[in-house]
């Protein structure tokens, strides 16, 4: 069986659960949704997609790529929802949309990971982290067997207090995202290293006189501010305070690369 996983990632978290993924179901095919050409799943019998949740629902980037994507009706199609404890309803949202393109998303899980949004806060203790990648690792066990067995019927979601409540502020805000770059800015410590530029998914930061300067065309997946060496990129009044964070796992190259 051909498999094809597609993933989309910003600091780490979904580059990690989509690598263990293709680890587990052998001979799976891993390739960046940012960089994928949208035919080449087409001879693919069962096609994934793993992303982070962003403001409690898919992805911008995950949504355009799809509607470009040639979907089959024969084809088992499968997602992890990355998420820091809030999935929503976005795997719902997924099942919606391949409905409405002629094939159904056969499996659908939510997995845990440490909270990379710092405007809110930093990730977590050491041990919080630690437990969650153990958890992580034991669901994405589980979610490979279920895949292998191209078995059906498991779309995960949150709470009908999130479905109601973060379904509604992801659809007040989605079009609204794209400008929500202009709460970075970047202190003293930057030393124009152009890192920001290479780790950005949207190809949002340019450098002008040496500093990163965003073109309003943000995902808010924060790996401006989470990969900066310099920990300069800050966002709002509170992120000077934060630790920063991306998954152990991934190194700086598995980004620009």
């Amino acid at each position: 069986m051909k498999i094809v996983i597609f993933y989309y990632t910003g600091t780490g978290n979904s580059l990690w659960s989509a690598r263990l993924l293709a680890e587990k179901l052998d001979g799976a095919a891993l390739r960046p949704l940012k960089a994928a050409d949208p035919f080449s799943a087409a001879d693919a019998d069962a096609v994934g997609f793993v992303f982070p949740v962003h403001m409690w629902g898919i992805p911008g980037p995950v949504l355009e790529f799809l509607e470009k994507l040639t979907l089959k009706p024969e084809v088992y199609y499968f997602a992890l929802a990355v998420n820091a404890g809030q999935v929503s309803r976005t795997l719902i949202q997924l099942r919606g949309l391949l409905s409405r393109r002629g094939v159904k998303l056969a499996a659908g899980f939510s997995i845990v990971m440490p909270s990379n949004y710092i405007p809110w806060g930093g990730p977590g203790t050491e041990k919080r982290r630690h437990n969650l990648f153990r958890i992580g690792c034991e669901k994405i066990n589980e979610a490979a067997a279920f895949i292998a067995g191209q078995k059906s019927g498991m779309i995960e979601r949150g709470p009908a207090w999130q479905r109601i409540l973060f379904t509604a502020i992801y659809k007040m805000t989605f079009k609204q995202v794209k400008t929500m770059d202009k709460g970075f800015w970047c202190d003293d410590k930057c030393n124009a290293c152009g890192i920001c530029v290479k780790v950005c998914p949207a190809k949002n930061i340019i450098l002008e006189a040496g500093k990163p300067l965003w073109q309003h065309r943000c995902e808010q997946c924060l790996a401006c501010i989470q990969w900066c060496p310099q920990e300069s990129i800050q966002y709002g009044k509170k992120t000077p305070a934060y630790e920063r964070y991306h998954h152990p796992e991934v190194q700086l190259n598995d980004m620009i690369a």
